[in-house]
């Protein structure tokens, strides 16, 4: 096997700057550090001083900021964000609310931010809608929306946008929504939680009657128990969704007297208000274990400190360099000045340590090293508030009597009442997937080893050129070191070299548990589950959480359901005759046929001129792009907007009945016009009819007094193979993997996180 380096391939591909006219290119990962330290300290009175401080802990990996920092920080890249995360607007309910959010979250992937949602807010399927005599289409239909949106846009740093979809407990479309990936034909671009609440908890306890309601008008009654095990089922057999305490969540939360949070960024660590943003970065834990594999081994407690300090106010400084997507974001952000700093490499460091993860010894360990680093942050940020002034939203007597700043030493607490504090939150454990493996691939943030060896495939400058590396783990190549060897069977290493396989779910717990107590904002986990691990073993994995102080918990067992992102390349037909969608696009060819559809309504005085190509395949024409024409220019930019989305939609769903539904949904208050007889309330429904029109008339879709709609088609799940890695969607290897709530692939580094 060819000489490789794991690190400069993903710094290469990441986070290497090309340069421009005014900055140099970085041509190694120490000149990438010491841009981000240069561009960090520029507003510092000492610049000088702490550049050298921030150079010191980036250049020696001790601490890894956010992947948007170190590609962006000094850059030229000036319409790009730093934040890694953020929660969208509190969805309005109707059609100018929802597509205000559709707006502002395409802004904000466009540069590069992964987005949450709350679609509780939203009417459920089927209420009535005042004025227009329809029922309204749900949450789903809007979310399949967003989906379409996010899968168009490419975030900066050819990264595809991620986000989160969380709806309460007691929406009454919450059994729809917990459904709703089961086809895992939709809504791939979204991670879907549930959230969850403490009355719903004691209900389910005492197996009692759990109301579904909107704006206080009970929809339906169901019983708590069978909501919990369809909670259950679903993600034992989906993987989602997932398991948010958001009662848990606003009690802990540090600005519980100016903030409601409903929903959490992507991988969950950020529970987030409305525009809510926040900064990340990670302390590379294996950098301060002295001794390492010997009976003095140690952690650097008072090197961890000095680290922390500094990486507080590297962040902080962040927050007034970064751009923002939206005004709203900015001023959400420097109100509060939020930031999550984590860890990454604990399990390398328990090897280091010789404590075996999931063990008493290795849960002690974790606490010891998280409250080291949360204590450390929260002084560093009241002596920033002595030096540059508090957070502007703090109130001293509430924040301190907040439940988290409550478990705080004293001097903490009477250093904030006395001077304040720079940053509302300092702590949070992300997915540090790409960070990791440019620290050399040590163990990823808090979770276990999940390989000690493994092979990756590399191209060499062509598709046809591959050539298979060895990939180790950075612990095991520091053990092979320290034996004065070059290699070791695994067989022969010490019995505390476990892999992600070999830890019981209630280890996973305890490590998160402890974890938490330390951490003010939440983690992003993965309890990853064996195949053949019995549902009666699994089912009351969520209820230990809750009954261990977590504010969320994601589980992740691969099974034969599971399809979508998972499946290879050759299985693409199979799945298209089965379903008719695809998260694969079709590549447009030189020359598409179509039809041109003229209408006339009463809200333009000119005639509309729309064309919808087609494309075929095995026999069967789907519709891939629509263009709509008038000489009116007053309609220029909305024409241009509904038409990329509406072909985005096309690209990705090539039966997309919701989409019609959705436009012969839309009401113009100056009112609609007959058409054939038939009342059209919209121009929007008038696109939607003619769409429908042409989907019956190419075979796509089946009228509606027809045998069967496409539709409602029952999708068969493709096998994926039943061990713990699957299908990548973009190497198309079988070594995708899911940790920290986040799908990477060891084959080739896609990382739906980034």
């Amino acid at each position: 096997m060819k000489s490789y380096s794991i690190a400069e391939d993903i710094w290469g591909r990441k986070y290497r700057y090309g340069g421009s006219v005014e900055i140099p290119a970085d041509k190694t990962i120490a000149d990438t550090m010491k841009r981000v330290a240069k561009a960090c300290s520029a507003d510092e009175k000492e610049s000088a001083k702490w550049q050298k401080k921030f150079e010191d802990i980036l250049t020696g990996l001790e601490f890894m900021p956010g992947g948007r920092i170190i590609a962006n920080a000094g850059t030229s890249r000036a319409q790009t964000t730093m934040f890694n995360c953020y929660v969208m607007n509190k969805i309005d309910d109707s059609i100018d609310g929802i597509f205000d959010t559709v707006k502002a979250s395409a802004l904000t992937q466009k540069q590069g931010g992964g987005v949450g949602f709350d679609f509780s807010t939203i009417r459920p399927r089927g209420s009535d809608i005042k004025g227009c005599e329809a029922p309204a289409s749900g949450p789903l239909s809007f979310m399949r929306v967003l989906d379409s949106t996010c899968r168009t846009i490419m975030s900066a740093g050819q990264r595809r946008g991620a986000q989160m979809a969380v709806m309460r407990c007691d929406h009454p479309d919450i059994e729809e929504f917990i459904t709703a990936k089961r086809g895992n034909s939709q809504l791939q671009m979204f991670n879907m939680s549930v959230a969850i609440t403490e009355e719903f908890m004691q209900a389910v306890k005492a197996d009692a009657d759990w109301e579904l309601k909107f704006n206080g008008k009970v929809e339906k009654t169901v019983k708590a128990r069978h909501l919990w095990d369809t909670i259950m089922h679903s993600t034992y057999d989906f993987a989602e969704p997932g398991f948010l305490l958001i009662d848990k969540i606003n009690q802990m939360n540090n600005l519980y007297y100016c903030e409601t949070i409903c929903a959490t960024n992507p991988c969950g660590e950020q529970p987030l208000p409305p525009f809510g943003a926040c900064l990340l970065g990670s302390v590379n834990l294996t950098k301060f274990i002295e001794s390492p594999f010997t009976r003095n081994a140690k952690l650097n407690t008072e090197r961890l400190a000095e680290v922390v300090s500094t990486a507080v106010r590297l962040l902080d400084n962040v927050i007034d360099q970064s751009n923002y997507p939206l005004e709203e974001q900015r001023r959400e952000a420097h109100n509060k000045r939020r930031m999550g700093i984590g860890i990454t490499g604990l399990a390398d460091a328990m090897l280091f340590m010789g404590i075996k993860y999931g063990s008493p010894e290795s849960v002690k360990f974790a606490g010891e090293v998280m409250k080291t680093i949360t204590h450390t942050a929260y002084r560093a940020s009241i002596e920033l508030a002595r030096e540059k002034g508090s957070f502007e939203l703090l109130d001293r007597k509430k924040y301190c009597a907040g439940k988290f700043i409550s478990t705080l030493p004293k001097d903490i607490r009477d250093g904030i009442m006395k001077y304040g504090i720079r940053n509302s939150h300092l702590t949070s454990i992300a997915p540090t997937g790409t960070i990791s493996l440019l620290a050399d691939n040590i163990s990823s943030g808090l979770e276990p080893v999940f390989a000690i060896k493994y092979t990756r495939k590399i191209r060499n400058g062509s598709e046809d050129d591959i050539s298979e590396v060895e990939i180790s783990d950075y612990a095991y190549r520091k053990y092979c070191e320290y034996k004065g060897v070059e290699s070791m069977d695994l067989e022969s290493l010490p019995e505390y070299f476990v892999t992600a396989d070999s830890i019981r779910p209630v280890d996973h717990l305890a490590i998160q548990a402890i974890l938490q107590k330390y951490v003010d904002s939440s983690i992003s986990k993965t309890i990853n589950i064996p195949t053949d691990y019995p549902f009666e073993d699994f089912a009351d994995i969520y209820m230990k959480a809750y009954d261990s102080g977590l504010k969320g918990c994601t589980t992740f067992r691969p099974s034969e359901y599971m399809t979508g992102v998972l499946v290879r390349q050759d299985d693409k037909k199979e799945k298209q005759e089965t379903k008719g969608r695809s998260p694969y696009i079709p590549k447009r060819p030189d020359e598409l046929t179509g039809t041109t559809y003229k209408i006339k309504t009463a809200q333009a005085a000119d005639a509309f001129y729309i064309t919808i190509n087609d494309y075929e395949e095995d026999g069967m024409r789907h519709p891939y792009e629509i263009f709509i024409n008038t000489k009116n220019l007053n309609h220029f930019s909305w024409i241009v907007a509904i038409s990329r989305l509406i072909s985005a939609v096309f690209r990705h769903d090539p039966r997309p009945t919701f989409l019609i539904e959705e436009l012969k949904s839309v009401y113009d208050p100056n009112g609609g016009s007959y058409r054939n007889g038939k009342y059209v309330p919209s121009l929007a429904a008038e696109i939607g009819l003619v769409i429908e029109e042409h989907l019956i008339k190419i075979g796509c879709m089946e009228p509606k007094n027809g045998k069967k709609n496409a539709e409602n088609v029952p999708a068969q799940a493709n096998h994926i193979p039943a061990d713990n890695k699957m299908i990548c969607p973009e190497c198309h290897e079988k070594e995708l993997i899911n940790q920290e709530n986040c799908l990477k692939c060891l084959a080739c580094g896609y990382s739906k996180c980034g």
